[in-house]
């Protein structure tokens, strides 16, 4: 081909790029609303009426279901507006947003407005690998939401747009050497600090299960005045799926186990805040531990938020692997500073 002709098909194709980029840049996965049957669970512990256990005071609960074929794989949710609205993650490469609904009694009853969509590439394609959008972790704030990634280890942050998200806007350097992250246990915390502690709303991702030489679970406080790696205490067989911070600055994690002869457990642990902290290694009480005789299953989300009355909640979620044999369940405590 000639130069000239070289010259005049570049022009041509240029052409026929111009007109195609628009469509091109507007394309974007669909919203899909998913209708949500909840059941309310009254008991947490199974036969039994108490409602305290320990520090937590159980309000109440849902089982969630829906005929939606995307519905389920629930990572980790937190809330837009304290109790109410949420958006989520799940590990199979969807956002999820909705509401919350609540009864006279204040337990919750229900959920509204439920929505999915599936996470999508800077050409606005959605991305249909799992080991590309296996998101685990999530932290929002100023309306930008932060998402923990697993097998393609990452951090990333999206403009939280419930029409439309669209794909990151950046990636954040997580401070923990890749090496160091298992394929399958990375950052399933990812939580802002409390504003006004040592940290000053800094950002801190923890890893599920990526221990180092002393058998602790690698974590990194990546944003904020005192930037480094931690690690958090193993402590037990018990692996760190999700956590928040707390008012007084300390670190409420969610944490599961499982085994085959005795199904799951789950467990909430506070990590004293002064010990979250560049090289140090943090710790802290139990404060609940359940066994597949209370309503749990595969717990993975947590968030913190402050009820209208003033009572500190804390609300939890579990992920059902799209099996039929788990369940996507919601549950709502009050947790007691006495």
């Amino acid at each position: 081909m000639t130069f000239a002709g070289r010259r005049a098909r570049r022009t041509l194709l240029a052409g026929m790029l111009a007109c195609v980029s628009p469509a091109v840049a507007a394309q974007r996965a669909p919203v899909e609303a998913v209708e949500i049957s909840a059941r309310p669970i009254s008991q947490f512990h199974i036969g039994h009426d108490e409602t305290r256990f320990g520090p937590l005071e159980f309000v109440g609960g849902l089982e969630m279901t829906s005929l939606a074929r995307d519905f389920g794989a629930l990572s980790a949710l937190r809330f837009l507006k304290p109790g109410s609205d949420f958006i989520g993650v799940a590990d199979t490469g969807f956002w999820f947003f909705g509401t919350i609904t609540h009864d006279a009694g204040k337990r919750p009853s229900g959920v509204s407005n439920f929505r999915m969509q599936q996470m999508v590439d800077a050409s606005g394609q959605p991305i249909d690998k799992k080991w590309e959008v296996d998101a685990e972790g999530l932290a929002v704030k100023d309306g930008i939401a932060t998402v923990g990634f697993e097998r393609d280890q990452r951090v990333a942050q999206f403009k939280i747009d419930p029409d439309n998200m669209k794909a990151p806007i950046r990636q954040l350097d997580y401070l923990v050497p890749a090496r160091e992250l298992r394929q399958n246990r990375g950052f399933e915390t990812v939580t802002h600090a409390n504003p006004y502690g040592q940290h000053e709303g800094g950002l801190v991702v923890v890893s599920e299960r990526s221990l180092d030489k002393s058998g602790n679970v690698y974590a990194a406080i990546i944003e904020g005045p005192h930037k480094g790696v931690f690690t958090v205490k193993r402590n037990g067989d018990f692996d760190i799926t999700d956590g928040a911070f707390l008012p007084d600055g300390d670190l409420l994690l969610l944490e599961r186990s499982f085994s085959i002869a005795r199904g799951g457990k789950m467990r909430l642990r506070r990590i004293y805040g002064e010990s979250v902290e560049k090289g140090a290694v943090a710790d802290g009480p139990v404060l609940i531990e359940a066994d597949m005789s209370y309503q749990i299953d595969n717990m993975e989300g947590l968030d913190v938020w402050t009820r209208d009355d003033g009572a500190l909640m804390v609300s939890l979620i579990s992920d059902d692997n799209h099996s039929i044999l788990q369940r996507n369940l919601y549950l709502e405590f009050i947790l007691h500073q006495d």
